[in-house]
């Protein structure tokens, strides 16, 4: 198995670098050839969503589109990965962010009763407590 950094992943995920895109693809495919699986760690993923969103300005349905991308591609194998299907799904119907909902699937699995945050956005998010 390998693992990828966030800048290999993005590179892949937006071709905006032909050189550093192609050598991304490489060693993608390489692993696809072997049956190599690819490990994507939580902060690669998070670090990725972040970059997606304020760097190169994706809208959510977009970002959504990504991850059902790589959840479906076979290759990846994810760290937390119920976890991240679980924060996919309610990123999807609310109103905060992708890594907000993450990080309380992931507090949740590790036997929190809650994560407290003063983001408004999760007020009424099964698992949250919004502080005002």
């Amino acid at each position: 198995m390998r693992s990828l950094d966030t800048n290999i992943l993005v590179r892949y995920l937006v071709a905006d670098h032909p050189r550093q895109l192609a050598m991304a693809e490489r060693v993608i495919e390489e692993c696809r050839e072997t049956k190599e699986s690819i490990f994507l760690s939580i902060p690669v993923l998070c670090e990725t969503v972040w970059v997606l969103t304020r760097n190169y300005i994706q809208p959510k349905p977009v970002l959504i589109e990504i991850l059902e991308q790589i959840l479906a591609k076979d290759l990846f194998r994810l760290e937390h990965d119920a976890a991240i299907r679980r924060s996919l799904q309610a990123y999807r119907d609310g109103k905060a962010g992708f890594i907000d909902y993450l990080i309380g699937e992931i507090s949740q699995d590790a036997g929190c009763r809650d994560t407290v945050t003063f983001d408004r956005s999760l007020r009424g998010a099964p698992g949250f407590t919004v502080l005002s």
